[in-house]
């Protein structure tokens, strides 16, 4: 991926094998690119809960996001419930963090916007 492409507008790629997790100090790049995100399982996952107004919206949500984990080919793990989901990225592929968690997480954050 390059730097000068907007985390939402790149596409995945397949990763696999620890050479494509990411490293503490990308990490540390990346992250301020999708506000309110945290890093969760001690760097390993990303998580960010959706609030919304009642379960029609969230499963709203919930269905256009797995819509687009479909098109990328990498899907979160997700706790639906009536007004929020919680999202979580990681590659379990690479054991960690890689580059598609951090592009999924910005266009789950553009859905939800």
């Amino acid at each position: 991926m390059s730097d000068l492409v907007p985390l939402v507008q790149a596409h995945c790629l397949p990763r696999r094998g620890v050479e494509h997790r990411l490293g503490e100090a990308r990490i540390r790049e990346l992250l301020p690119e999708i506000p309110g995100w945290e890093l969760a399982e001690h760097g390993r996952a990303l998580t960010k809960t959706f609030p919304f107004e009642d379960y029609y919206r969230t499963m709203a949500f919930v269905n256009a996001l797995a819509y687009l984990a479909h098109r990328e080919d990498h899907h979160p793990d997700l706790g639906v419930h009536y007004d929020r989901c919680v999202v979580r990225f990681s590659t379990h592929d690479v054991g960690g963090l890689s580059e598609n968690d951090f592009i999924c997480a910005a266009k789950a954050d553009a859905l939800a916007a």
